[in-house]
């Protein structure tokens, strides 16, 4: 479901996205500004958090894969 939510929106770099939003063509007032980095610096955490997950769920599938073909 993760995979899929962030399907939805190309991969852009952090930074070069934070770089958008600072030297976009809309200005934004503080508050509007700090807003919107939190809701991207959000949702690139949830995304990496996710990736952990999904790395850590593949890794034990597969070490216990592994201890079913050697029982």
């Amino acid at each position: 479901m993760t995979q899929q939510a962030g399907a939805s929106r190309p991969h852009i770099p952090l930074q070069d996205r934070l770089r958008q939003l600072l030297d976009g063509p809309v200005a934004l007032d503080k508050r509007a500004l700090l807003g919107t980095l939190y809701a991207e610096v959000s949702r690139y955490e949830t995304l990496a958090y996710a990736a952990g997950w999904n790395d850590a769920l593949a890794t034990t599938a597969r070490r216990d894969a592994r201890r079913d073909e050697d029982a």
